[in-house]
């Protein structure tokens, strides 16, 4: 799985039609997502925390933090 990660957070952040703000916003979003999930004591879809990952790397892959 780690090779899928690598390689989606590859294609991410190479796509010129993602702009530095929707790596932002999409981050906030699962963020937001996830911090709802745990107030209510539900378990948080390992997907979430999967896509939290990825795009956190490609922005880093970008050269932002």
């Amino acid at each position: 799985m780690k090779t899928d990660i690598k390689v989606e957070v590859d294609r991410l952040a190479a796509d010129p039609r993602i702009s530095d703000y929707d790596f932002w916003r999409s981050l906030k979003n699962v963020d937001n997502e996830i911090f709802h999930i745990a107030n209510n004591n539900e378990p948080i879809p390992f997907d979430m925390i999967r896509w939290r990952s990825i795009l956190k790397r490609a922005r880093l892959k970008r050269g932002h933090a």
